[in-house]
């Protein structure tokens, strides 16, 4: 009971009123973005860990690696357990210049078991272009560990995946739009409403009665001409462009998570008048095991006895009458007026959506 007072209360807390957000928050500046990075290096230094010899590409890089150094050796020779090959993955940030460092993050891609305490050797990051944007080196953590042999043994987390913390310098910029006689705002999430207020909000401030100076191109995008007190400053432009204040469109959305009984429904979404008949039907099914036994001096066994006991229990059907206009405020409390679970709301959400009561867009995670 205090498991559904609780999940109840969550789902008022999130039924809040209408604020203003920030325009940093609704939207992100176009060519101002993140660059994944990826390569393919070689994790030495394992305790026995390594791969094993049935992960042929590692002795290879090795021998490679090694030739490249002075010192030829035949990679079909190379039976070497203290070596892994790993796949590297970082991400570069918009203006990164060279000599920033970045965490890297390293994963096993041959049947390596652990990857603690090694230590990555130098690998090139490139970019979706081919380029070498970063080069990364370092000990490798692991937030994971193996302790014990054979079949007794215990994992805990993930030893196969670890991070390199500073590891990853940068060695060229990503490319960047330039930042100068307009600006375009990518929205986060697309909506022509609040694209549309946000042009209304910047030239409020910006045109002054003047030519405006911001756009709405479609749902996701608005172009903003610098003005002309800010030609040369950009960036100031761009920063107080950001602390301007928007009241964002919310769509008419319920979202449900049917694994762990989580619902999340704004205050928009409208109900058409509908009767809600609920009931539930349990049946229960028990099985012991009793023990029947012989007489003394007998020449009868002990013998065990199962015994089953099946129950079934239909509870009367809970009645819920919503009005016209109905919103979803309404239906929660009077759920719960009724002591409806949140697999009982899920149950009711998806059939209210299937009749087409619901009036909001359902999208079960």
């Amino acid at each position: 009971m205090m498991r559904a007072k609780a999940f109840w209360a969550a789902v008022m807390l999130a039924l809040p009123g209408w604020s203003a957000t920030r325009l940093k928050d609704l939207a992100a500046i176009e060519g101002v973005r993140d660059n994944q990075l990826i390569g393919y290096g070689l994790v030495v230094g394992l305790a026995g860990t390594g791969d094993r010899q049935q992960t042929l590409f590692s002795p290879q890089s090795l021998a490679n690696m090694l030739e490249r150094m002075g010192v030829s050796v035949p990679g079909a020779t190379i039976r070497v357990k203290n070596t892994a090959a790993v796949m590297i993955t970082a991400t570069l940030p918009p203006f990164a210049q060279p000599g920033t460092h970045l965490d890297a993050t390293a994963a096993a891609i041959g049947d390596a078991s652990n990857l603690q305490g090694g230590l990555l050797i130098l690998t090139p990051l490139k970019g979706a272009d081919g380029q070498v944007y970063a080069v990364a080196q370092g000990p490798v953590v692991t937030s994971g560990f193996v302790a014990g042999r054979g079949g007794n043994s215990q994992t805990v987390n993930h030893p196969t995946v670890g991070r390199v913390p500073g590891g990853a310098i940068v060695e060229h910029a990503a490319p960047s739009l330039p930042q100068k006689g307009s600006v375009h705002l990518q929205l986060r999430y697309a909506d022509f409403t609040t694209a549309s207020r946000i042009a209304v909000a910047l030239n409020a401030k910006y045109s002054a009665g003047g030519t405006p100076l911001a756009r709405a191109e479609n749902s996701a995008l608005v172009s903003v001409t610098v003005p002309s007190e800010y030609a040369a400053r950009p960036v100031d432009f761009i920063a107080d462009m950001e602390a301007l204040t928007v009241e964002a469109e919310q769509p008419a959305r319920v979202v449900v998570n049917e694994r762990t009984g989580t619902i999340v429904m704004g205050r928009e979404v409208r109900i058409s008048p509908v009767a809600i008949l609920h009931g539930n039907l349990t049946v229960e099914i028990q099985s012991r095991v009793e023990v029947s036994q012989p007489a003394p001096l007998s020449t009868g066994t002990t013998t065990p006895v199962p015994k089953t006991a099946v129950a079934a229990k239909d509870e009367a059907a809970r009645n819920v009458v919503l009005p016209q206009g109905a919103t979803v405020e309404e239906l929660v409390r009077a759920l719960a007026a009724i002591g409806s679970t949140p697999r009982d709301v899920i149950a009711i959400l998806q059939n209210l959506r299937a009749s087409g009561a619901l009036q909001a867009e359902l999208e079960v995670i």
